[in-house]
């Protein structure tokens, strides 16, 4: 089933939580809602379950115009980021809750119970209660009760937000597999970029109560539509320049900027993100001296934080741990930085 999502808005008082956002989410699908505190996303998903009303607006199931009916009407899954189970039932009594509200017969119940526990890898835990499981066990009783009832689309609301860093990777990746079984569309919110981009199949950037950018994560990450998707993306150097004649300056660096061939100088953003710096001891053409402050090898990637040495500014730059090796940087020296890649933005255009 399709997710199609028309002009809706919503406000809180005078907060405008959505502003006139409309999106596509295709059959079979998982997409990420990424974006951060505030963005509108969490918003976003609780009306496509029918947990909040649109102030204006359709939510579409396929063809079905579903925006007046209730979140049971609309026969949706929806995982809390805090588990939220029944803390005196145990696993088998959890996942069946859903169904033993819809009267279903004992013995339908009992093969689907015991059917989407062997599904979320939790055989042999039927009778614990959720204070004998782990943060991460927990996590799939919850989404195992929501897949219960056989919902047309399945919600996750920060699924993993509560637990530690090795649960939540290794759950994310057991997400995946288990919607690539299931193949049902599924819609989940997230902050974590990695987590989205791990995931998912497209991925929707959102702020202010508006989508930026809906692509898949190759596009997203690699041709961000402006500067906030590009610096919500990870860590990310931004200096000052210009752009005038089909070339855009900054810092001493020149580089092509097509979109831009007019001979009046204009000021422009230039965007570097640090794996996509490289560090020589030698001076070349386009590079930027810096001043190495501090060096923190940290397993397979070394970070290394400089300043410019004739515009003060601060140059973050990741190297392999290999040519880390190769240079043997020291604090206090002079090196020379080289971009592999630039983004250039200006209110009108971007590359």
């Amino acid at each position: 089933m399709a997710i199609r999502i028309d002009g809706v808005t919503k406000q809180f008082g005078a907060f405008r939580a959505l502003d006139d956002v409309s999106l596509v989410v295709p059959q079979g699908s998982l997409l990420a809602l990424l974006g951060p505190s505030g963005s509108g996303k969490t918003t976003l998903l609780r009306i496509i379950a029918g947990l909040e009303t649109a102030d204006g607006g359709h939510v579409y199931y396929d063809d079905q115009d579903v925006t007046q009916r209730s979140a049971r009407d609309r026969n949706v899954g929806f995982v809390f980021q805090h588990y939220a189970l029944f803390r005196h039932m145990n696993v088998f009594e959890n996942v069946a809750f859903g169904l033993r509200v819809r009267k279903v017969p004992k013995a339908e119940i009992h093969r689907r119970v015991e059917e989407l526990i062997g599904l979320v890898r939790l055989s042999g835990m039927e009778r614990r209660l959720p204070s004998q499981l782990s943060g991460g066990q927990r996590q799939r009783v919850a989404l195992a009760r929501a897949l219960a009832i056989r919902p047309q689309v399945l919600l996750l609301d920060e699924p993993f937000g509560a637990l530690d860093a090795k649960v939540r990777q290794e759950l994310r990746q057991w997400l995946r597999r288990l919607h690539d079984e299931i193949g049902m569309t599924s819609v989940f919110v997230t902050h974590d970029q990695e987590e989205a981009f791990e995931v998912a199949d497209e991925v929707v950037v959102m702020n202010k109560g508006r989508i930026e950018q809906h692509g898949t994560p190759r596009q997203v990450f690699d041709q961000p539509a402006n500067p906030f998707v590009m610096d919500f993306l990870g860590h990310v150097n931004v200096f000052s320049g210009r752009v005038q004649n089909g070339k855009a300056h900054w810092g001493g660096v020149e580089v092509e900027y097509p979109d831009y061939p007019h001979g009046e100088s204009r000021e422009a953003a230039v965007y570097v993100r640090p794996h996509e710096l490289d560090i020589e001891r030698f001076e070349g053409d386009g590079a930027l001296k810096i001043e190495v402050k501090r060096v923190n090898p940290t397993g397979s990637i070394a970070k290394i934080y400089g300043v410019s040495v004739d515009f003060g500014s601060p140059v973050h730059v990741e190297l392999p741990a290999e040519r880390y090796s190769e240079l043997e940087l020291r604090e206090g020296e002079v090196v020379y930085v080289a971009p592999r890649r630039v983004r250039v933005f200006l209110p009108e255009y971007s590359i």
